[in-house]
């Protein structure tokens, strides 16, 4: 890891798919061995949630403070579009958390 550059590094703290494999590909074996591998990793998915949130916390704070304190509500749409989105980041994580503990293996 200290070998990364640091875009590679800052992509891996916000975004998790590198941790994952695919389950679609391979034979029945591979496929199972995929899925508890993804099962393991899936530890780290509140790693990235907390992340977000505190981003989306971040971003609707600096939007309150330009719209009520400077009185800039273009300012403020500048913070409160890229929070609205970290909103379904979040979203997308509850849904991979609740599926890897409540779904079976591939077939």
């Amino acid at each position: 890891m200290a070998d990364c550059p640091f875009r590679i590094l800052l992509y891996r703290y916000f975004f998790f798919g590198w941790l994952f494999k695919d389950v679609n590909q391979g034979n029945v074996f591979e496929r199972s061995v995929a899925w508890r591998h993804n099962q393991y990793q899936a530890r780290w998915l509140t790693t990235y949630l907390r992340r977000w949130l505190f981003m989306s916390c971040m971003l609707y704070g600096f939007g309150a403070v330009c719209e009520m304190l400077l009185r800039a509500p273009l300012l403020s749409a500048f913070f409160f579009v890229p929070m609205a989105l970290s909103m379904s980041i979040n979203a997308v994580i509850g849904a991979l958390i609740l599926g890897f503990k409540s779904l079976s293996g591939p077939l």
